[in-house]
């Protein structure tokens, strides 16, 4: 076995930083296999369909312009939330053109009572208890809004870059990488995120860029998964194997 007591990298690590490590890593990991499946259950049933495919990606950024939102939601991500026929009744309310208030009192209310209230009553920007509010999803669907995409896109930036530059900084202690392959693989995430949410705003343009949504989504997903199933590997199974390494992580030695 090499002496690596004396270098910064991930089999020389002590089992006090692995454990450390390995915590985020599972955190991290469990974290994102929940925005997963978030992305499933909400983009992913625009279309009314499970799983992620470009009409998903079109509704939900460009929007189903041949019907409301309203008609869209009910039809989708929303559609095991009430019966058949209540849908129906919503929908028929809306396609008259009209959005009647008194029909809304007798018919409508009771049934968003019944079925929606329970989680649209305090959802901010999403509150569905007046007929105000919900009129406003009987307009045509033209997707996620400039302020929603705005918002939403502040929020990925900071927060997963923050993920990527903590997953990054752990696998520039792993060992046995090309320099070039290893920044290559570290810088990945960054670039597919910019492309990922850059493809919201064209999508919400031209629903021809909805692809490159998906690519930079599968793209950091790919790149992070390496990271992560790598530096575990190296920090637990490596030592196991009699595979540690004296290399020191910060100074590149070009490697074939």
């Amino acid at each position: 076995m090499k002496d690596s007591s004396n270098k910064l990298n991930l089999p020389g690590f002590s089992v006090s930083v692995k454990a450390l490590f390995t915590g985020y890593i599972m955190v991290v990991g469990l974290g994102l296999m929940m925005a997963g499946l978030q992305v499933m259950l909400t983009h992913g049933m625009a279309d009314g369909k499970f799983g992620i495919s470009v009409d998903d990606i079109v509704y939900s950024y460009y929007g189903n312009r041949s019907g409301s939102k309203l008609e869209s939601k009910l039809n989708g991500s929303m559609a095991d939330k009430a019966s058949a026929e209540e849908k129906m009744i919503i929908i028929d309310w809306v396609r008259e053109g009209s959005a009647d208030k008194e029909v809304w009192q007798e018919t409508i209310k009771p049934i968003i009572d019944k079925n929606c209230i329970m989680c649209h009553a305090h959802m901010h920007g999403m509150e569905l208890g007046e007929y105000e509010q919900l009129a406003a999803y009987a307009e045509v669907d033209e997707g996620a809004s400039l302020s929603k995409l705005a918002k939403v896109s502040h929020i990925h930036l900071f927060g997963i870059s923050f993920i990527f530059f903590f997953v990054g900084l752990i696998f520039v202690f792993a060992v046995g990488f090309n320099r070039w392959i290893k920044a290559t693989i570290i810088i990945v995430p960054f670039v597919f995120l910019i492309i990922d949410i850059t493809a919201w705003w064209l999508t919400k343009i031209n629903p021809g860029f909805a692809w490159f949504v998906i690519i930079g989504g599968v793209g950091y997903s790919l790149a992070a998964a390496i990271m992560l199933l790598t530096s575990l590997y190296q920090m637990w199974i490596m030592p196991l194997r009699n595979k540690e390494s004296n290399e020191n992580v910060f100074i590149d030695i070009p490697k074939n």
